[in-house]
């Protein structure tokens, strides 16, 4: 994700609920495997109206320094928790003032990745509601942006993780990353091809089979030299892009795919494959935006 020599941190928004860490944790454990400073950020929002008709809301100001006084404390317990994980971890915190959209959009410029939570919400709620961030930060990120589900998930030996591949140079960022993260992590890493038959290319599965399975070779080649130690299994998967990957994410360390791209599961931003990934993958989705 980072360059060589680069210190670009590892942000991570923060729940103001302090049961939900999973995301939080998930961050420090990057940064620190990474050697990378950590950033929490916490956005204050826009206060809101909770009083009845009758009461005298307070002024501006005091609103203001409530909010400022509650947001300090939730990043004070933040910065406590992800010391308390690694002692030695380099950690800022930063009390932003507006939308948590906007903000963690510009925290992205400089970021090596951005990390959010997701609580599972209802798909009218998770794509329209204000609890959720996740779907509109991917949309314009400028850094891999992962999405860790919270409860924490249950993995399987052997550790890996799964990439989505569809041929563009757009899903080419997804493999360099998830190489990366495997390498990281001393995982295996599983490269997919999602094909999805129409009801023409029934009558001719051969000829797009084969393709995708240039593909793969062709995406995977380069990579394979870089990172030796990764151990490599490429496959061409027939069925529904969204129930693959979900499937594929059952017990995977993460589930890794491009965000921007010309077909297949990269598709438009907020495609139904891409919130279908979203909403039914079972580990932390990184979402890698094109080189652009």
């Amino acid at each position: 994700m980072s360059g060589p020599g680069e210190r670009r941190p590892i942000v991570v928004g923060v729940d103001p609920d302090p049961a939900r860490r999973t995301a939080l944790a998930w961050a420090a454990d990057d940064a620190a495997r990474r050697r990378l400073p950590l950033r929490a950020v916490h956005a204050e929002g826009v206060p809101t109206r909770g009083y009845r008709r009758r009461e005298v809301p307070p002024s501006w100001e005091e609103w203001n320094e409530a909010l400022h006084k509650a947001g300090k404390q939730v990043l004070e317990e933040a910065a406590a928790f992800v010391t308390s994980r690694h002692p030695h971890l380099e950690v800022d915190t930063l009390l932003a003032e507006g939308d948590p959209v906007w903000v963690l959009r510009e925290q992205s410029r400089d970021a090596t990745a951005v990390v959010v939570g997701s609580r599972h919400l209802s798909r009218t709620r998770e794509v329209f509601g204000s609890a959720s961030v996740a779907l509109p930060v991917m949309a314009h990120t400028h850094c891999p942006l992962v999405i860790v589900p919270e409860p924490e998930h249950i993995t399987q030996d052997p550790a890996h993780f799964v990439v989505g591949v569809d041929g563009s140079e757009h899903s080419a960022a997804a493999v360099d990353v998830a190489f990366e993260e495997a390498a990281l992590h001393g995982a295996q890493l599983r490269a997919l091809f999602v094909w999805e038959p129409g009801p023409l290319r029934i009558f001719d599965e051969h000829g797009p089979q084969q393709e995708g399975r240039r593909l793969l070779s062709e995406i995977v080649a380069g990579r394979r030299d870089r990172f030796p130690e990764v151990d490599l299994r490429h496959e061409l998967v027939v069925g529904h892009p969204v129930q693959v990957l979900a499937g594929a994410s059952a017990h995977a360390l993460g589930l890794v795919v491009g965000t921007r791209g010309r077909g297949g599961f990269t598709g438009m931003l907020l495609g139904s494959v891409s919130q279908g990934v979203l909403h039914h993958a079972r580990c932390p989705v990184i979402a890698v935006p094109s080189r652009g």
